[in-house]
């Protein structure tokens, strides 16, 4: 079989992190973002669309998706869009016989719905994105791509019922460029939080157990990170003790990976019936909006804790995240297109 040759789009940390990893493996892999996005520096190509006048974007896409349908066979697509806005290139990449691929992150396909349907009273969803929006473009897209990839069995169920097979592939982290630093037992800890959507990821509180702790006068030092160009973001989180995550939706994503791999303590809300899903190995310290305060206090009563967390966490990232492992996975999936 001659080698591969795949395109990720349209934007996303995710879309880089993959397209290096299958390079690696031999895969002619490139990432492209196409809208402004903070993350955008990080693709291989740019192409923002929202940047021109409205009247060229059309004309613009079209000659840009041509140019790719020359060069590659395999479109992966993520976040639940693909080239255009309207999903019209759905119909001239399959009038074209090229493979597609879309691989779902969160938002785009989690419903308030299922989500209540697991117990989890905690769940919440970005408003922007109504449960009948979310069913018309799982339908749409299905109708055109019959395989699809979820990161983890939390996000499984939202997209099971449109594809033909979904896969479930961990998320992707180079460990070679995040360099472990184990927290010592520090008389003033820093404690961050990397909120990506305050509400979906309970920040609020995150935000009250932190001025509860600080009133009982626990001494340790709180960073609220927003808005912050990755690279900074990072240096933040080297500096940190503990790094806390979402609280709401039952899962981990890059916030809490990047935290394992660089030797942090994270806490997260794992779901109770999500755990066993997960290696038994996994080192995420759980807490939910109801328990955050006591989980939070406990970890920063017991530095002792800190650098064994650190390490497991290195280790898990390693053994299971790791970018060769994931290329590989998909690699094999592409296969099967």
């Amino acid at each position: 079989m001659r080698n591969l040759r795949v395109v990720h789009l349209p934007y996303g940390i995710g879309i880089s992190t993959l397209s290096r990893a299958l390079r690696a493996q031999g895969v002619e892999a490139v990432s492209c973002s196409l809208r402004t996005h903070h993350y955008a520096y990080m693709a291989d190509m740019s192409m923002h669309f929202d940047e021109y006048p409205e009247d060229k974007r059309n004309e613009l896409r079209k000659a840009f998706l041509h140019e790719l349908m020359d060069k590659y066979d395999i479109f992966h697509f993520h976040f639940g869009e693909t080239f255009f806005p309207d999903k019209s290139d759905l119909q001239l990449l399959q009038n074209k016989g090229k493979k597609m691929i879309v691989h779902h992150r969160g938002s785009e396909a989690r419903m308030l719905s299922i989500a209540k349907g697991f117990n989890n009273p905690y769940a919440r969803v970005k408003r922007s994105w109504p449960e009948q929006k979310i069913v018309a473009n799982l339908k749409l897209l299905s109708a055109y791509i019959h395989h699809a990839i979820v990161p983890d069995h939390e996000l499984l169920p939202y997209v099971k019922p449109y594809y033909k097979q979904v896969h479930v592939v961990p998320y992707a982290i180079n460990c070679s460029e995040l360099i472990p630093c184990y927290p010592p037992p520090d008389a003033e800890p820093l404690v961050v939080h990397a909120p990506s959507h305050k509400e979906i990821k309970g920040t609020a509180y995150v935000l009250s157990a932190v001025g509860r702790l600080k009133k009982n006068g626990f001494p340790f030092r709180f960073k609220l990170i927003e808005k912050l160009p990755h690279t900074e973001a990072l240096r933040l989180y080297s500096q940190a003790a503990i790094v806390i995550d979402q609280l709401r939706i039952g899962s981990f994503a890059n916030l809490s990976l990047e935290a394992m791999a660089m030797g942090k303590p994270v806490i997260c809300y794992i779901r109770e019936d999500l755990r066993r899903k997960f290696p038994p190995e996994l080192p995420i310290v759980s807490a939910n909006p109801d328990t955050v305060y006591n989980v939070l206090k406990d970890l920063l009563s017991h530095p002792e804790r800190w650098e064994k967390l650190g390490l497991q966490g290195r280790q898990y990232v390693e053994q299971f995240h790791g970018m060769e492992k994931i290329a590989k996975a998909l690699i094999e999936i592409y296969h099967r297109l």
